[in-house]
C-alpha cells in the first residue's frame, strides 16, 4: 500500500509502514522512491546514507548577463529551503527567501555562471542581452509531473512571480525564472497524457503542447534480502513512447545498481511501458532512488559548457576538453561520441568548478 497524497509546494512528510514499501506523501511526487528489504531481514542499526547533497539549487538553464533572475533551493526533504546562501562567484552571495528563492542580478564576466550552497554546486549558461521579440517558446516534448522542467522563450521576468504558468489549466510552480527561461513544477494535481503548458507574463502569452508522464516504481518481486540479487521495475505512465530514464541509487550502502548508482535505461514503449534494473541488496534497511527523463541532447550547449571547463581544467585533460569542445562544434552528430569522453573524464575528476562545468555539458548530452 501506498500514499500519494501531494500538495502544491514540495513538500515531504515521511511515514514508515509495516509493508515493503514506503513511500513518502511529495517524495513520490519529487520522483523518490522509498522501499524496505522483506520482512524477516536482521534490523539495520543506523540510517542509510543517502548519495546526494544537503540541498539541490535550481538556475534557468540560460540566464542573460546583467539581466534579472531568481533561484531556487529545495532541501534533501524535497522542500523548497528558506535562508540557505548561495554563493553565486565574485565575492557575490544571495540568500533564500521565505519561499526558498533569491533574486539576483547575473554577472556580465563570465558566460558560465556557478552557483554552490551546502557543498551543491551547479552551472548555468549566461547569453548576451537580446531582443525580446521574435522567439517561440520551447519544451521538452515530454515532462514528468514529479520532476521541474525548462520553458524557453523572449519576454519572461527574471522575478520568478512576474511570470505565471499552468499545466491545462493546473497552476503549476515558477521555481527559477530568468528573461529567457523558466523552470516550472507541474502541480501534483496534473494530469497525465497530452497536456498544454501556459505562461503569461507582462506582455507576453504563450501555449505549448507536450505529454506529461508519471514514471513509477514497482515494488521488488520477490522481496530483496541482504546478498541476494534482484530486479527492480520502473513504469511510463501517460505515454507508450520508448524513454531514456536515469535513475539514481540513494542508498548506496543498502543497495547497489549493477552499472553504478546513477543509471540510464530505455523504456520498453507500448502499453505497458516499463524498463528493468538488476540490483543486489548489500545490507538490511531502507533504501530510495529518483527517477527522471534524460532531456534530448543539446549540442550547442554541451559545446558551450565545454569550451567553458577547457579554461579551469588541470593542465592533463584541458586540451583533451578543448578538442571536444572543437570537435562538437564541427560535427555535432558525434554528441554520443563525446558523451562517453566526457563522462569518461567526470568519473575521475574531484569535486570542483572544473567537475560541475563538466558535468553541466554532460547532462546537455
Amino acid at each position: 500500500m501506498h500514499s500519494m497524497l501531494c500538495e502544491d509546494m514540495p513538500v515531504v512528510r515521511a511515514k514508515r509502514l509495516r509493508a515493503a514499501v514506503i513511500y513518502a506523501a511529495m517524495a513520490a511526487c519529487l520522483g523518490v522512491f522509498n522501499f524496505s528489504l522483506a520482512p524477516g531481514a536482521p534490523a539495520q542499526t543506523s540510517a542509510p546514507q543517502l548519495n546526494t547533497w544537503a540541498v539541490s539549487i535550481v538556475l534557468p538553464p540560460r540566464l542573460e548577463a546583467g539581466g534579472p533572475a531568481t533561484l531556487a533551493v529545495l532541501g534533501v526533504d524535497g522542500r523548497l529551503a528558506p535562508n540557505v546562501k548561495v554563493d553565486l562567484g565574485g565575492g557575490h552571495t544571495v540568500t533564500t527567501d521565505r519561499t526558498g528563492r533569491a533574486f539576483f542580478t547575473v554577472p556580465t564576466t563570465s558566460d558560465v555562471l556557478l552557483a554552490k550552497a551546502s557543498g551543491a554546486s551547479v552551472a548555468a549558461l549566461i547569453d548576451p542581452p537580446r531582443a525580446t521579440a521574435g522567439s517561440a517558446p520551447t519544451l521538452p516534448l515530454i515532462i514528468s509531473v514529479h520532476d521541474g522542467f525548462p520553458i524557453c522563450g523572449a519576454g519572461l521576468r527574471g522575478d520568478s512571480d512576474g511570470n505565471r504558468a499552468w499545466i491545462n489549466r493546473q497552476p503549476a510552480l515558477v521555481l527559477a525564472a530568468s528573461p529567457e527561461c523558466l523552470v516550472i513544477l507541474p502541480s501534483p494535481y496534473t494530469e497525465i497524457g497530452a497536456a498544454t503548458v501556459s505562461v503569461e507574463a507582462p506582455g507576453v502569452a504563450w501555449s505549448a503542447a507536450t505529454t506529461v508522464v508519471s514514471l513509477e516504481f514497482d515494488p521488488p518481486n520477490p522481496p530483496l534480502l541482504p546478498g541476494k540479487k534482484g530486479q527492480l521495475t520502473v513504469r511510463a505512465r501517460g505515454t507508450n513512447t520508448k524513454l531514456r530514464v536515469a535513475v539514481d541509487n540513494r542508498s548506496p550502502g543498502i543497495l547497489v545498481f549493477r552499472r553504478g548508482d546513477v543509471q540510464e535505461v530505455v523504456t520498453s514503449g507500448g502499453d505497458p511501458d516499463f524498463a528493468a534494473l538488476q540490483v543486489a541488496a548489500v545490507s538490511s534497511g531502507d533504501f530510495s532512488f529518483r527517477a527522471r527523463l534524460v532531456p534530448l541532447a543539446d549540442p550547442a550547449s554541451a559545446q558551450r559548457y565545454l569550451q567553458a571547463a577547457a579554461a579551469i581544467a588541470p593542465s592533463d585533460v584541458a586540451h583533451d576538453v578543448g578538442d571536444l569542445a572543437k570537435r562538437l562544434a564541427h560535427h555535432p552528430r558525434d554528441a554520443d561520441t563525446v558523451r562517453r569522453e566526457v563522462n569518461a573524464i567526470l568519473v575521475h575528476t574531484i569535486p570542483s568548478d572544473f567537475r560541475t562545468v563538466l558535468a553541466a555539458a554532460l547532462a546537455s548530452l
